[in-house]
């Protein structure tokens, strides 16, 4: 580590020209080929995935997307002369925007089963004409032809006529402002960072090191997508990441470098001892984070793949950054790195050191002093939090649960008031036929399924040209979100499909929206404990390298289970049950998304590790020193709680700023991980992990002596290479071997 910096340093501007033309020509390559996102839930092998398969493979002319217009009348009928009359214009100049094949309005042969019956509500169905795979519907069209339509329909409203659409290329002119968002969030660090420096220029380094890196790393997501399957939240997900870790990772080393000009250093040798030293607890943290993010590797899951691959890129450039790019900017800036009054009392003073002193010195003995009582208020407040996880409802959200202004949500409750909350989410039954036999028993299936508990209408069947595909609409009298149509799916493909399957060679499968999520949903559940139990043991398998103890692995797992489970219970209270949902602007209450726990569990374990490694880091170096185990836990938790704080609400308010992205999934993300973030620094860290380990006493270092014998060494953050009494006046060796000045009773131990 300290070669690395070294060189960045010498060759600072080398280093900085790299990293802007990593970034400008990964930007300028993702411009060139643009996006190729895919949000394909379907799992191979699945129900719902072999009648997409079916369906691609008969039916290769079914056109691209198809979205909904929807008006309805609060004074007359749709079939008013008057709305009739403007309704058929404004279908008819839909029908000629350029990007759309057809429209299917309800005023000719369809009629009666596009108005409702009460006869205030109809659609039309909108059919763009560019061809699309079925995994990815509305990829492939241009949002200006969505907003046309968009545009071009709400021009008809008038008083007493409302005009909604609803649709997957509609939701693209609803697409959330993710720079927005961001925007909030760098603003808040950067105002965090200089209360916390006092300088600007030290303030600005980290938002420009995570800005860069999370820019190549948004850049190479886009890229990545030509190569795998990435899911459109991927690159949002990444920058969420990338700019927490990013900040605090930078936030860390400037806090080290600036220890080290204040203590007399030159500015190179303080940039190469912060590399040397904090870098390397910067690269192990972020280590842990993407063995976190990589375990998703083991579910086998396309989908996750290209998430996990996307999200371990943005936090690798971001150390990479942290340990090349930071330094570089580090040797330019020089002593600006300190404020005016830290550089003038410099001059005026010399080197002078730095002792644990106001709030976190007092709260560190505090704790100190009452372990069992601040533990169980803790450990109180994290199964509280966690009680709503209990309830997880694993599931789709649609644009039912959209805010309730925006028109896609508005198309939807109309459809579902005026004909039933099924047909927002209608089952497709797939079919493979061989023979006459096979035909005549399909036939007979639609009377079979109108008679089914849970069916509100069953379409007719419809064959392909070759007659050896087929498929028919179910719409169930359930929205698609509710549990009632996932046990319609499982009364279909268990009671109601086996019967006339036995007796042919039929061969048919359920799919559609709410079949996809269940059967996703099913995989996911099925796995979850082999990948939680390989991410946690692989975790703990580095703590036990880095802190040669049995005890501080074992608690940083249940740490990290802790913080998980609260932060789950938080967002079913919120997502779930809606509690504030609508008045955050993130629509109505409804399930989890089925991936979420899977991603959620890699990111809150990875960067839950992060302040474990910090904390327990300057803990495990004062033993070492000193074999006093309260000493240590008293030390390492006062000089490592003000940049843990900092390093949190920098951490929270980026995570938080994302919520105003309007976009459910990534608001779901940024509450999580806001709310882990938070109970981890203010309740885990400074309040349970110290309290539990002053009650442990020395067995938090315990190791058996033949483990010891054969585990590698690594060291997380060696010691500072310069005895600290040779380099401030007043202080001297104690027999402990630790730094003291003459005038401090509290004996501790400063590195570097």
């Amino acid at each position: 580590m300290a070669a690395i910096a070294r060189w960045c340093i010498r060759h600072r501007l080398v280093a900085v020209l790299i990293w802007l033309a990593a970034l400008g020509g990964t930007a300028a390559a993702a411009g060139i080929a643009g996006s190729a996102y895919s949000n394909d839930y379907e799992v191979p092998g699945t129900e719902s995935g072999r009648a997409t398969e079916l369906l691609s493979r008969g039916f290769t002319d079914l056109g691209g997307d198809t979205d909904t217009v929807v008006w309805h009348t609060t004074d007359s009928t749709v079939t008013a002369a008057d709305v009739e009359q403007t309704m058929t214009r404004t279908l008819r100049a839909i029908e000629d925007l350029p990007g759309v094949g057809a429209v299917t309005g309800p005023y000719g042969t369809a009629g009666p089963g596009q108005i409702s019956q009460d006869g205030h509500t109809a659609y039309a169905t909108v059919t763009f004409d560019r061809p699309v795979t079925f995994d990815r519907p509305a990829d492939e069209i241009p949002a200006s032809q969505a907003q046309a339509l968009v545009d071009t329909a709400k021009a008809a409203e008038a008083d007493g006529l409302q005009v909604e659409l609803g649709g997957t290329a509609v939701a693209l002119t609803e697409a959330p402002s993710v720079h927005f968002a961001e925007g909030i969030g760098v603003i808040v660090a950067a105002v965090v960072l200089f209360l916390a420096f006092g300088s600007l220029a030290a303030s600005l380094l980290p938002i420009a090191t995570a800005l860069v890196s999370v820019g190549t790393a948004y850049a190479g997501t886009v890229l990545l997508g030509h190569l795998m399957t990435v899911a459109d939240f991927a690159p949002m997900l990444g920058m969420l990441i990338g700019l927490g870790v990013g900040i605090d990772y930078a936030l860390f080393i400037v806090t080290r470098h600036r220890r080290g000009l204040r203590r007399g250093m030159s500015v190179p040798e303080a940039a190469q001892n912060a590399v040397a030293t904090t870098g390397r607890a910067v690269v192990f943290a972020g280590v842990t984070v993407c063995i976190a993010l990589l375990g998703m590797l083991i579910l086998r899951l396309d989908f996750l793949n290209g998430v996990a691959i996307a999200a371990s890129l943005t936090v690798v450039l971001t150390v990479l950054a942290s340990v090349t790019l930071l330094p570089a900017l580090l040797s330019l800036i020089g002593m600006r790195a300190l404020s005016r009054r830290e550089r003038r009392q410099l001059a005026e003073h010399g080197p002078r050191p730095e002792l644990p002193t106001g709030f976190a010195a007092r709260w560190s003995a505090f704790v100190e002093r009452h372990p069992k009582l601040l533990g169980g208020i803790a450990a109180v407040v994290m199964l509280v939090l966690a009680l709503p996880a209990l309830g997880l409802h694993l599931g789709t959200s649609d644009q039912g649960n959209n805010p309730a202004g925006a028109t896609t949500r508005q198309a939807y409750d109309l459809l579902a008031d005026g004909f039933g909350p099924g047909v927002n989410g209608p089952l497709t039954i797939a079919a493979q036929l061989d023979g006459a036999d096979d035909r005549l028993a399909l036939d007979s299936l639609p009377e079979k399924l109108r008679t089914t508990e849970g069916v509100a209408s069953v379409s007719p069947v419809t064959y392909n040209s070759g007659g050896d595909t087929a498929f028919l609409t179910v719409v169930p009298d359930s929205s698609p979100q509710s549990q009632e149509t996932s046990e319609l799916v499982d009364r279909i493909r268990g009671d109601v499909l086996p019967p006339v399957q036995d007796s042919t060679s039929l061969e048919a499968h359920v799919g559609g929206v709410t079949a996809s999520y269940d059967d996703f949903a099913e995989i996911i559940v099925g796995k979850l404990p082999l990948f939680v139990g390989v991410v946690i043991g692989l975790g703990c398998l580095l703590l036990l390298l880095a802190f040669r103890s049995i005890g501080i692995p074992i608690k940083a797992a249940v740490m990290n289970v802790a913080a998980v489970a609260s932060s789950f219970g938080v967002v079913v209270a919120v997502f779930q049950w809606g509690w504030g949902s609508e008045l955050l602007g993130l629509g109505s209450a409804g399930p989890i998304e089925p991936f979420l726990p899977v991603i959620m569990v890699s990111v809150l374990f990875g960067l839950s590790m992060d302040y474990q490694v910090f904390l327990v880091g300057r803990m495990y170096e004062e033993w070492l020193e000193t074999g006093d185990n309260r000493r240590s836990v008293r030390v390492g938790l006062a000089e490592t709680g003000r940049v843990i704080n900092s390093a949190a609400v920098i951490m929270i308010s980026v995570f938080l700023a994302f919520v105003l992205s309007g976009d459910r999934v990534i608001a779901m993300f940024g509450i999580a991980l806001a709310t882990a973030v938070a109970l981890d620094a203010f309740v885990l860290r400074t309040l349970l992990v110290p309290a539990l380990m002053h009650m442990l006493g020395g067995a938090n270092w315990w190791l058996p002596g033949w483990l010891e014998k054969r585990l590698p060494r690594i060291s997380i953050e060696p010691p500072d290479c310069v005895p600290l009494h040779a380099k401030i006046p007043g202080a001297r060796a104690t027999e402990e071997g630790v730094a003291q000045t003459e005038e401090e009773h509290d004996v501790r131990h400063i590195p570097g």
